[in-house]
């Protein structure tokens, strides 16, 4: 009997090591690969514990997809090199379809799950919803590419992008500075905030500056299929540039239905028609030639970390070019840790709200170099100061615009 329980002991006692090895295995790759439920394995003190929010299905799936993926990237990369402050950081990602009321019920999933830090969302009308849940928590929240004013309308919130109203004046400088065009016209998305609040500043500063706006046509969320009367409406005002602030979804469907119609002008964007060539699919030929402001491009890029940013995420995700949502994400990630760092923040467990007063404490004042440029914040609004560059799509790329 002694030799028989012995040998039960022994086994019991093999299999629990066993046990103990798997779980710290696991708990040290789920960190590694963004899973919030990461448990320290020894090498970190401690996770803390990001939050994303954004588009992975549905019409606007190509930026969250982008935005998710270049977090991942980033956690994986400073966990692989030590983390925070002897912490490491876990990543959970929700998508909300780009739809305002998903987006506060996947803002809500993340914080029963304890999330401490928000990188989202990624569209402005599901930010504008989700940060005044934010702001009641006190978390803080730091969006990669919500544009719209409103997306940052809380003390706690903070965006890595241009604001709409720096698009349009910046698009309005751009094209002025570098004769771009003389005659202007313009098609935009009346009920959109992202598309409405770059319009609007665009006409004002093109008034100041002397941009002749020849023609401006609307569209709602409704009617952005048919844009057969707006680009009739371009053809007969001689316009020599067509400006567009909108989406690349409606961007797509006006390149092909003015092709359809013959019109040959040049086009002008800003940030949202990045993606405009994977929507095109096969069509993609009609976009060779459209200008946008943007601040970033992996194609021509001559900056180091903007090589070594797009070689990284090209062999991470099977050898897909990122664009500036996957710039502006990854560049989060980094601005949070700089930000820890500074804070000197040692304890994983602290609050999201004690978290979101240290990092803004450390933001005022930093400095950051990333790929998509060097940036400040304005810590009463949240903006960032940074400067923007224009691309061209050529063959199929977008390409850095010589001045």
């Amino acid at each position: 009997m002694k030799k028989i329980l012995a040998l039960v002991l022994a086994c019991v006692l093999a299999l629990s090591m066993v046990a103990c090895a798997d779980t710290s295995n696991n708990g040290g790759n789920a960190a590694q690969t963004g899973d919030a439920q990461g448990n320290n394995d020894g090498a970190f003190t401690g996770y803390i514990k990001i939050g994303g929010i954004g588009p992975t299905t549905g019409g606007a799936a190509s930026y969250g997809t982008a935005v998710m993926n270049a977090i991942k990237l980033a956690v994986d990369e400073i966990n692989a090199a030590g983390g925070v402050n002897g912490m490491g950081f876990a990543f959970e990602w929700q998508d909300d379809e780009h739809n305002a009321e998903k987006a506060v019920n996947a803002y809500n999933t993340l914080m029963d799950n304890d999330m401490q830090v928000l990188i989202g969302t990624v569209t402005s009308a599901p930010c504008i919803a989700v940060v005044a849940e934010a702001k009641e928590d006190n978390i803080f929240m730091l969006t990669p590419s919500g544009s719209a004013v409103d997306s940052i309308a809380a003390p706690n919130a903070f965006r890595v992008c241009f604001s709409d109203p720096n698009q349009g004046v910046g698009a309005a400088n751009y094209i002025k500075e570098n004769n771009i065009g003389t005659k202007i016209a313009v098609i935009y998305n009346v009920s959109d905030p992202y598309s409405n609040g770059i319009y609007e500043k665009f006409k004002a500063q093109a008034a100041t500056i002397g941009l002749e706006i020849v023609a401006a046509e609307a569209f709602t969320n409704d009617s952005a299929t048919d844009f057969s009367v707006q680009i009739q409406k371009v053809k007969d005002s001689g316009a020599d540039l067509l400006f567009l602030p909108i989406y690349y979804e409606a961007a797509a469907l006006i390149l092909t239905q003015a092709d359809q119609a013959n019109l040959d002008v040049a086009m002008f964007g800003c940030d949202g028609l990045d993606g405009v060539i994977g929507q095109l699919g096969d069509k993609a030929a009609l976009a060779e030639g459209v200008m946008l402001l943007t601040p970033f491009a992996a194609i021509g890029a001559t900056d180091e970390k903007d090589i070594a940013f797009t070689n990284a995420y090209k062999a991470a995700y099977k050898d897909e070019i990122p664009n500036q949502f996957a710039a502006d994400a990854y560049d989060a990630v980094y601005i949070v840790k700089a930000a820890i760092e500074k804070a000197g923040v040692t304890d994983a467990s602290i609050s999201c709200s004690d978290l979101c007063d240290k990092i803004i404490e450390a933001l005022d004042g930093l400095t950051f170099e990333g790929v998509t440029g060097t940036m400040t914040w304005d810590i009463e609004t949240g903006e960032p100061n940074k400067t923007a560059d224009a691309m061209v799509i050529k063959d199929g790329a977008y390409v850095a615009m010589s001045k």
